[in-house]
């Protein structure tokens, strides 16, 4: 596809945003009500900005040898229970993973009160489709959250939060979960929408932003940013977008020759990997109208998009040597069972809260979305149960070149190593995974609901993943 103005930041708005043009010592104390797990790990006191991974070494030494490539794949708009919770019930080697629970019957029994009171069971999505009734704004992730019991989801949004989808629509991510690890205690980084949690994933803090509209672009990022970092110390890398490349979210990442060297269509990711050319850090962007996976997509086309990503890795010469981390950027409104901890304060910026919005702070995690670790190197069997968030995939990145923290969030983060045993390559010839379903075998559940996604072949043409 043509090359992306990457100078007209105006164009930017959500559905238009993602569509066309975008110390101090930890006091915490455990929230009343919160599981044992959710209070704050002891004595990460005085980590702040700047603080370095390894203090005896100049910033920007890499570490880390048997890792040269790190890729990140932020998908969106799915909680942990919405996409894997029932992995525990579906799949035997994870029957310990906290996710939905069943009856004798191997019915689930999680549910939430609708506004009278009356309790809506989560129930298995009648199709691949996702209508329109969820919301993930700041008001309603607080609802959900309703103060720690999480049993706000259907009055934040309707039913439609309640519903989830398992093996038989995701088999290619259930297989991934099934073989490679992932983090049963992995939050996004706010209870609110994308551009703040992709801000944190980017920059270690939202600066304010709390929602996904065009005031993003007037509210930059003081401390900098992960690119900003690389580049100071000449480490390469790459985002590879479709249709958009996220990090346009904040103001100046698309700074100086960004434009045409780092941010580069997303064909020319897998052409660097067939000619052993990619980055030391890689972003990918999916298609955001099609292959993203928030409503009203068909969650089935971003399995495609996934399925495609994971193989050409595995299959490429650079396999012996990537971390691959594949999460999401928060819950899209849908139910998770387990209540977000509080999370140490990435700055003194506070969020520009407006008239009717709930108070509250960047003083707490998201919700639980899912994360897939893929890498020969990663630990066979695997379930992290290590609180983390998407500063953790930062603090990856800051600890493998051992780069200064951008804010107390991402110094205090726990660096997700614990996925990994650099003494044994579990996977260096990679398993064999599910295909990821037809998608044209469940489209007529979907019209049978009155639901009629966006589909790769509909006109969107930047789409490399496999026609229907």
């Amino acid at each position: 596809m043509p090359a992306m103005p990457l100078n007209t930041q105006d164009r930017f708005t959500r559905r238009t945003a993602l569509k066309a043009g975008a110390g101090t010592a930890l006091t915490l104390a455990a929230a009343n009500g919160l599981p044992a797990w959710a209070r704050p790990i002891a004595n990460i006191a005085q980590a702040g900005p700047g603080t370095l991974p390894f203090p005896n070494l100049p910033e920007g030494t890499p570490t880390m040898a048997k890792i040269e490539h790190i890729i990140v794949l932020m998908m969106e708009n799915h909680t942990f229970d919405n996409f894997l919770g029932m992995l525990p019930n579906q799949v035997k080697a994870r029957r310990k993973v906290d996710g939905l629970k069943v009856d004798k019957h191997g019915r689930v029994t999680n549910a939430n009160p609708d506004a009278t009171g009356k309790l809506v069971r989560a129930t298995h999505s009648p199709s691949p489709c996702q209508g329109d009734g969820v919301g993930q704004n700041w008001l309603a992730s607080h609802t959900s959250f309703a103060g720690g019991k999480n049993n706000g989801f259907v009055k934040a949004s309707s039913p439609q939060a309640m519903l989830y989808f398992d093996q038989t629509d995701l088999p290619f991510s259930y297989s991934l979960a099934t073989h490679f690890p992932i983090g049963e205690r992995y939050f996004s980084s706010v209870l609110a929408q994308t551009y703040p949690n992709r801000r944190f994933l980017f920059a270690g803090t939202a600066n304010g932003n709390i929602a996904t509209d065009n005031s993003t672009f007037s509210i930059p990022a003081p401390a900098g940013t992960i690119f900003d970092r690389l580049d100071a110390h000449q480490i390469s890398w790459k985002c590879y977008y479709e249709n958009l490349p996220s990090p346009l979210i904040i103001p100046g990442a698309g700074q100086g020759n960004r434009g045409v060297v780092n941010f580069r269509p997303i064909t020319e990711f897998f052409s660097d990997l067939t000619a052993g050319t990619l980055p030391a850090v890689t972003y990918l962007d999916p298609q955001y109208e099609v292959q993203s996976q928030e409503n009203p997509q068909d969650i089935q086309v971003g399995e495609h998009f996934m399925s495609t990503v994971v193989h050409a890795v595995m299959s490429s010469s650079a396999w012996p040597k990537t971390a691959l981390f594949i999460n999401y950027d928060e819950g899209g409104g849908y139910y998770d069972h387990v209540p977000p901890p509080k999370a140490v304060t990435p700055d003194d910026t506070p969020p520009i809260l407006k008239p009717g919005d709930p108070a509250g702070g960047y003083d707490r995690y998201g919700f639980r979305v899912p994360l897939y670790v893929v890498s020969p190197w990663a630990r066979k069997n695997y379930v992290s149960r290590v609180v983390q968030d998407h500063t953790s995939v930062l603090k990856f990145i800051e600890r493998k070149f051992n780069l200064g923290a951008i804010t107390r969030r991402d110094a205090a983060a726990a660096d997700m190593t614990d996925y990994f045993d650099f003494k044994h390559a579990a996977f260096l010839h990679p398993p064999k995974l599910a295909p990821p379903p037809l998608i044209t075998k469940n489209l007529q559940k979907c019209t049978a609901q009155g639901l009629k996604p966006p589909l790769p072949n509909d006109g969107n043409k930047n789409n490399v993943t496999p026609v229907l």
